[in-house]
């Protein structure tokens, strides 16, 4: 069951995959913005010795677009989560907050399946969800920033 929670103000969303896991983020998304209507996508990248060099680009959503992601990760409300371990193999995090649901795989979220194994369609659904997104994030965010 997928956590109810109060939505976020003005029916806000942002959906925001990190890597890795359970270190700070060297690759990081940000999507954010309202439904139904164009929004923001931010990508940020930690590269070179000690990761002291930051590539940020940004760029936007078209509201077909925006309607698409939050079809895409509505089912991974209620999927089993872990604070302590990557339980889907793919070293990277997901945070949701949607209107209809907040989800975090690196938290324990009320109402999904905590400590348990996922199953492997529930691990396929995480790897499409964060794979459609990283193909959105390469696809649109574009102009360098800093």
């Amino acid at each position: 069951m997928p956590r109810f929670v109060a939505p976020p103000p003005s029916g806000e969303f942002s959906v925001s995959p990190t890597k890795p896991f359970t270190q700070t983020p060297t690759e990081k998304i940000e999507i954010f913005g309202e439904p139904n209507r164009p929004s923001t996508i931010k990508t940020s990248a930690r590269v070179g010795a000690e990761n002291q060099n930051i590539i940020i680009k940004d760029g936007s959503l078209a509201a077909d677009d925006v309607n698409e992601l939050l079809s895409l990760v509505r089912p991974l409300g209620g999927l089993p989560t872990s604070p302590d371990k990557d339980i889907y193999g793919l070293d990277a995090r997901l945070v949701m907050s949607t209107f209809e649901v907040q989800w975090d795989n690196g938290e324990e979220v009320e109402g999904a399946e905590a400590e348990v194994n996922p199953t492997e369609e529930n691990k396929q659904t995480f790897k499409d969800v964060l794979e459609s997104i990283e193909a959105l994030a390469r696809q649109k965010a574009k102009n360098r920033i800093s």
